[in-house]
């Protein structure tokens, strides 16, 4: 099937001896366009039904099934909507399996972490899944995974993941909360209105964290959780904004300068 383009070509007025001169009615134009991409393909069926085979083999065949990943991958852009459904479904279908830890207790992550990458670049479509499998409780206390998970997540530029991320902000477990912050700086391009409600949240948290260090000097946990989280905090202020601040002190007062200016022209 192809995509059709209407054209509205519209001919010169004619005049006739005595008669009001007349535009004739548009004539539609039906226009040949690019080809639609191939959808329910054999070769995307046969990728994700091996796929599917070697991720029940509890880890014996994760290479193959990584192998398969970048094939997909490669595919993305050329499949329709239902390969791509299906190509998400699968991959996130993968997060279910069970993998032993390894002999110093390790998870087995290889293959996870590598489904959550490749569905940094596959939204819109991957966002629900995405969404689902952080915090999820199989994989909550793998901060590797989740970290991937958030990332991901950010690169789909999505309005719903937005939120979920900004949430995140204040996760417990520091390096979800600089994951997520570096995750925000994906939406560096949206408008001033959405930057602006991102960097005031952001902001927030650092001042906050912040705080906390610079109150308790002998509180390891807030030093700790200050030293992770303020650099990718602070890099995503920075290209919100295009400022270059980079103390939180001087980033709240930049705030309180240029927070009603249009930050395009400061």
């Amino acid at each position: 099937m192809m995509h059709t383009l209407l054209v509205l070509l519209v001919c010169p007025a004619t005049a006739s001896i005595g008669a009001p001169s007349l535009t004739p009615a548009p004539t539609p134009i039906l226009l040949q366009d690019e080809e639609e991409k191939p959808d329910k393909r054999e070769e995307i069926k046969l990728l994700v039904d091996a796929f599917g085979n070697h991720i029940k083999k509890r880890g014996d065949e994760d290479r193959q099934a990584l192998a398969i990943v970048d094939t997909m991958l490669g595919e993305w852009e050329n499949s329709g909507p239902k390969d791509r459904k299906s190509i998400v479904r699968i991959l996130s279908r993968s997060l279910n399996e069970k993998r032993r830890a390894d002999k110093d207790g390790r998870p087995n992550n290889m293959l996870f972490v590598a489904v959550a990458v490749a569905m940094g670049r596959m939204g819109p479509e991957s966002v629900p899944e995405l969404m689902k499998w952080i915090g999820h409780k199989k994989h909550r206390k793998d901060i590797l995974l989740q970290r991937h998970l958030v990332l991901a997540l950010g690169k789909t530029i999505d309005k719903k993941g937005r939120k979920l991320l900004i949430d995140l902000l204040v996760h417990k477990d520091p390096p979800i909360q600089a994951a997520a912050a570096e995750a925000l700086g994906h939406y560096r391009k949206k408008d001033q209105k959405i930057r602006k409600e991102i960097f005031e949240e952001i902001l927030k948290v650092l001042n906050s964290a912040y705080n906390a260090k610079e109150g308790a000097s002998t509180d390891r946990e807030a030093q700790e959780r200050y030293d992770v989280i303020a650099a990718p905090m602070i890099t995503t202020l920075q290209g919100l904004s295009g400022a270059t601040v980079r103390t939180p002190n001087d980033w709240r007062s930049w705030w309180n300068d240029n927070k009603r200016k249009k930050w395009d022209d400061v």
